[in-house]
């Protein structure tokens, strides 16, 4: 399931060394603007404990666990909606990804400039916004002088839904607000709406990058950017990127976990990270497993039986017949799918059945 996440921010707030923490893909990391201008494209795995679990009870041949891409896109700068520093090259970049991961820059460091000339995360993000904004508006704009003329002169039915959701999107992006603060009610408006794939109207994420020392407490930048994120109904992470860098560099999970103790943190920072790109592209994760193979497969929230089934392979969906689903915490508990079998824990569930994160599916089909 090809679904991305773009790293976006300023140049030199940290995005190419957190992505280089996130994959094997080195994107390079220098102190200056437009350092990375192709995007950089990682396939990362996705941490699941659930998954390790499933391991330890079938011991299977194979392990193969969920990705989630991610994409680390050049830094903006101001006037990129008008195509200043490459800007109309990053702004099609971040166009192609379904998510929206923005990096602000929440440390002091003398001996790293900061494109503005100040650090100060609110400004930053501010700057981003209105680029996005700018060039959302320039899109509804165009569309919106042909879609009226069509609404009025042909009475297209589509054209004036189409042209409503243009004229409530325009009306916001005039006031400074992202596409995402407006709600459709009606299916006919949500779908117009999802074909304009406007940059502001993506889901976002906001990383603050900080210093070691605010690592898990944050500090007064994160404080200040964490009051617009819950305005925004947004999730935040802070993470301290330099410090993920070095714990990368530790080779086994042993020194990675005392590291992680040393600085007061449960997890890695890049951990929390993938997973919650994961979330916010309205990711979930049902799994295969047995003797031979246990994998964690992706899928859309809200899927049903036969569309997660052609997850695995398209003659699952079209011969559906039914799935036999068992539940994580059942099948961990019991220790086996023949234990699951004796107590009656196994459900059958036919094309209506809405799949639910965790569940361990086997599907019966016929082509």
């Amino acid at each position: 399931m090809a679904l991305q996440c773009g790293i976006v921010g300023l140049p030199n707030v940290g995005k190419s060394t957190l992505f280089n923490c996130l994959s094997n893909v080195k994107a390079q990391a220098a102190n200056f603007p437009f350092c990375t201008i192709e995007p950089n494209v990682g396939v990362i795995t996705v941490p699941d404990s659930r998954l390790d679990k499933l391991v330890a009870i079938d011991q299977p041949q194979r392990v193969i666990p969920a990705t989630v891409e991610i994409v680390d896109i050049a830094g903006l700068v101001k006037g990129a909606g008008k195509g200043e520093g490459l800007g109309n090259k990053f702004l099609a970049n971040i166009r192609e990804t379904d998510a929206i991961i923005h990096v602000l820059r929440c440390f002091d460091d003398d001996n790293i400039s900061h494109v503005e000339g100040s650090v100060d995360p609110v400004r930053d993000k501010e700057v981003i916004d209105l680029e996005l904004q700018f060039k959302d508006l320039e899109t509804v704009e165009s569309r919106l002088a042909k879609v009226e003329k069509q609404a009025q002169t042909g009475g297209d039915k589509q054209a004036a839904v189409l042209a409503r959701v243009l004229r409530a999107y325009k009306e916001v992006l005039e006031k400074g607000e992202n596409a995402r603060t407006v709600q459709f009610e009606m299916k006919e408006e949500q779908d117009a709406a999802r074909g304009l794939f406007l940059l502001t109207a993506k889901p976002v994420l906001y990383v603050c990058n900080v210093d070691e020392q605010s690592a898990v407490n944050g500090n007064d930048y994160v404080d200040r950017i964490r009051a617009i994120a819950e305005s925004e109904n947004a999730e935040l992470l802070v993470i301290a990127a330099k410090t993920e860098s070095d714990i990368a560099e530790f080779e086994t999970f042993e020194e990675r976990s005392v590291f992680l103790e040393e600085l007061g943190l449960k997890e890695s920072g890049v951990s929390r990270l993938i997973r919650a790109a994961y979330a916010l592209l309205g990711l979930e994760t049902f799994f295969t497993t047995g003797s031979d193979e246990t994998r964690a497969w992706t899928f859309k929230k809200g899927m049903k039986a036969p569309q997660c089934a052609g997850v695995i392979h398209t003659d699952f969906e079209k011969g559906f017949i039914r799935a036999e689903v068992i539940k994580y915490d059942d099948y961990v508990s019991l220790g086996s799918e023949a234990a699951v079998k004796e107590k009656g824990k196994l459900s059958i569930e036919g094309k209506e059945y809405v799949v639910q994160d965790g569940d361990i599916m086997h599907f019966r089909f016929n082509v």
